[in-house]
Formats: structure tokens, C-alpha cells, sequence
């Protein structure tokens, strides 16, 4: 029997600073092995969280089980920085309660060591392109880039995948047979961490390891510039470990095709807000003003598993991952409490819709709400109205500029009761 855990992203309005929690997301069946991938313990290496994002997004788990952590370090994502709290790849061996990495390390520890788990992927974007000979000062036995990076060269016989340096070898052979351009070949970088890297003897793979947990970090090099390069790697590696662990899958998309997989990752989704509005957050134009929130305790859920809201200088910015895709200038508002159903006529079909909803329009529309509303569809006006209920208005009656998206299709009809709270909101899309 399959199960699916599939679980949005939730949050509240907070200031830089707070702690945002990152998400365990499951494709489980109910036989076979289970891969626990792990991205963004490091916020400046995009390649190890946007790669895990299209696996929660693209992939389906036909035997075993596929675990997702796509953002254990989600404050350092936001900032793309390495760690804001410091190193959180360091804080394995131990942490202080004061910390405020202690809940995560604490919480992904468990996961790790749950008994389900028998492979741990840690992914990273590292330095230069590791060489097991010196080439160049980016080419070189100290770099990080296009590696499998392994503690130790095996683990107990008993355990399941304990033969380290052996499956690294075999996912760097499946990877360099296909190979965007030829100096993007992998290599294995064993560490010897208990005898020689005080360093990596902190890490969560080591941590790992020393449970009996087979675990590996993946590399991409960050001197590969272009994201989906090493998302294709990260997806590369990840499928070959899955093949190894005979965890069978399917994907909706052809990782050969780099334009197909450059559209996926630009597919950032939408979010609902305060459950009264939807905005869709692939073609959101860079700001919105005077946009109606709470002042406080305002609910964003993401479709994307690397959404955030990031509320700063009293502006709110929507963020995917490390990338920043629009920003809303707030108008605060008490919120009604009614969410009744809406009667709207499109194109002459009149149907109910309700706060929330974006509906598509080719010619025109008409607001048809109760007389407990105000109706204010924003960029429209018409001397004396001030409800702009039971009026026929088509596209080339409401301002451009007042439009949501960079297209200038989609505007906002807002709805307010009679002591001028905030009720909901319907965004109308012009075909």
C-alpha cells in the first residue's frame, strides 16, 4: 500500500532574526528501502536545496521510500548565507541548548536514526572541482566541487550499504558517463575523518556513521555557475543511489532536457494568504502596495516546498529558496469573519466563486456580491460609485499599473463589510 505525506509550508509574519522550521516531507510505500535525502544545511549552496524541492514536486516513489528534508537550514536559506547561526554541518557531535540551531539538529538527529532510515544523502555545493592530484588552485586535492564525499571507507558488514567507498564509486561512474561538459567529472573524496579531520568529525554525516547509518555528502561545484547544471547533478546522483537501494521511481519531466528542467525550477507556484487570497507567485510583479493584511498573525501557505515569507522594514517578501520573487507594501486592516459565496458573471455565465479564487476572464465581468459587501475592484473607478458591485467592467477599463502580475492580466477585486473591515479577496485574470 503507498502512502504520501505531502506537507505545505506554513508561516506566520516574522522579522530576520526568528527561527523557520524546516519540513520532513514522505513518499513511502510499504516494502523496500528507505533514502533519506537532506538539503540546505548550508544556505549559500542552492544546488543542495532546489535539487530536493523537484523531488518532493516531480517524483513518485513506485517500492521503498524516499525522505526529503529540502530545507534543514531554511533561516540561512533566505539570506543565502552558509549559516547565520553559525555552521550547522558542525554542530553534530555537540550543541548548546542556547543555540538556535539546537531544535533542528536535535529534531533531524531522530529522523537519521529512525529505524526506516538506511541511506543518508547530505547535499552541497562545494568549492573548486575536487582532483585527487593537483591540476590548478580550482582543480585540486583541497577542493569540494563534483564529489562524493565519504568518512570512512565502509562501515560494519552487517549493516545494509555499509561498502561506502564501493557505492560511491559506482553513482561517479553512472554520473561521469553523462556529463554536461567534460571537466564536471566527479571523484570520490574520502576524509579518513576519525583519524585525520577534527573538522568533519562535528558533521552529520559522520554523525551518522558513527550509528551504524551509511550517509555521504554530494557535491556539485560551485564554480558551476548555472543552478540547473547542478541540479541535474544532484537528481543524477540521487536516482543512482535509488537504483543501488532498488527503490523504483518515476519523474514527469526528462532530465536530459536542461530547458525542461530550468521551466521546473521557475515554477515557484502559488501562495494563499490569511485563507482569503491566492496570489500566484510565477508571474507576481516584483512589488503590490497598499495590499490588505493583518497587523499581526498574518498565515502564508506555500504550494512551493521553499517558500517563505520574510517580513522586513515592515515589508513582506515572498522567497523561494534564496531567490526573492515579489514583495507586498502592506495596508493593515481588521479581517471580517463572513466567507460567504460570491455570484460573479463571466462572459455572460454567471458562477459562485469565493474568497481565494482566481478566476479567468476573456472579455468581461460583474461582480453580483450581497448587499453585506463593498466591492472595490483596485484600478477601476467611475465618478460617484463607491461599491463597484453589480457594474460590467472589461480590461481596458481598470489601470494597467494597478495589475499583480508583470504581464498586467491579473487584478484585485477586494471585498469589505459595512464598518470597512477586510472580508476577502478574488483575483480576476485576464485571458
Amino acid at each position: 500500500m503507498k502512502k504520501y505525506i505531502i506537507i505545505f509550508c506554513i508561516f506566520s509574519g516574522f522579522l530576520y532574526g526568528s527561527v523557520l522550521n524546516y519540513e520532513l516531507y514522505k513518499k513511502e510505500n510499504s516494502d523496500g528501502n528507505t533514502l533519506l535525502v537532506i538539503g540546505g544545511i548550508h544556505g549559500d549552496e542552492p544546488g543542495g536545496y532546489f535539487a530536493p524541492s523537484v523531488l518532493v514536486q516531480n517524483y513518485t516513489i513506485k517500492k521503498g521510500s524516499l525522505w526529503i528534508v529540502p530545507n534543514l537550514n531554511f533561516d540561512s536559506i533566505v539570506r543565502t548565507r552558509r549559516g547565520i547561526y553559525g555552521d550547522m554541518n558542525r554542530k553534530f557531535n555537540s550543541v548548546k541548548k542556547s543555540d538556535k540551531d539546537y531544535n533542528t539538529i536535535q529534531s533531524i538527529k531522530k529522523t537519521i536514526l529512525d529505524k526506516k532510515v538506511n541511506l543518508i544523502l547530505n547535499l552541497h555545493d562545494g568549492r573548486g572541482f575536487y582532483r585527487h592530484k593537483w591540476e590548478s588552485s580550482i582543480f585540486n586535492p583541497g577542493a569540494w566541487g563534483q564529489a562524493f564525499i565519504i568518512d570512512q571507507t565502509k562501515l560494519h558488514k552487517d549493516i545494509k550499504f555499509s561498502n561506502l567507498d564501493e557505492i560511491a564509486r559506482k553513482v561517479s561512474e553512472d554520473l561521469n558517463s553523462d556529463l554536461v561538459e567534460n571537466h564536471h567529472s566527479f571523484n570520490i573524496k574520502n576524509t579518513k575523518t576519525k583519524e585525520k579531520d577534527e573538522q568533519m568529525q562535528l558533521s552529520l554525516t559522520y554523525f551518522a556513521i558513527t550509528n551504524n547509518k551509511p550517509a555521504f555528502a554530494v557535491e556539485t561545484s560551485k564554480n558551476i555557475t548555472e543552478l540547473v547544471k547542478k541540479v541535474k547533478y544532484q537528481l543524477k546522483a540521487i536516482e543512482s543511489f535509488m537504483r543501488i537501494m532498488n527503490i523504483e521511481y518515476e519523474r514527469d519531466f526528462d532530465l536530459d532536457n536542461l530547458d525542461e528542467l530550468s521551466n521546473i525550477l521557475k515554477k515557484y507556484k502559488k501562495v494563499k494568504i490569511n485563507d482569503r487570497i491566492t496570489l500566484d507567485l510565477e508571474t507576481i510583479k516584483s512589488t503590490n502596495y497598499y495590499f490588505p493584511l493583518k497587523i499581526d498573525d498574518n498565515n502564508f501557505k506555500f504550494e512551493h516546498p521553499l517558500g517563505a515569507i520574510v517580513k522586513y522594514k515592515g515589508n513582506y517578501n515572498f522567497m523561494i529558496g534564496n531567490k526573492r520573487v515579489g514583495t507586498l507594501i502592506p495596508q493593515y486592516f481588521e479581517y471580517c469573519d463572513s466567507k460567504e459565496d460570491i455570484a460573479i458573471v463571466i462572459d455572460n455565465k454567471k458562477q459562485i466563486a469565493q474568497f481565494g479564487d482566481i478566476i479567468e476572464v476573456e472579455k468581461n465581468f460583474k461582480i453580483e456580491a450581497s448587499d453585506n459587501f463593498r466591492v472595490n475592484v483596485i484600478g477601476f473607478s467611475q465618478d460617484n460609485i463607491e461599491n463597484e458591485n453589480n457594474l460590467l467592467i472589461s480590461q481596458n477599463k481598470i489601470l494597467n499599473r494597478f495589475a499583480v502580475d508583470k504581464e498586467q492580466k491579473s487584478f484585485r477585486v477586494e471585498f469589505y463589510d459595512n464598518s470597512n473591515k477586510f472580508c476577502g479577496m478574488i483575483i480576476i485574470k485576464f485571458k
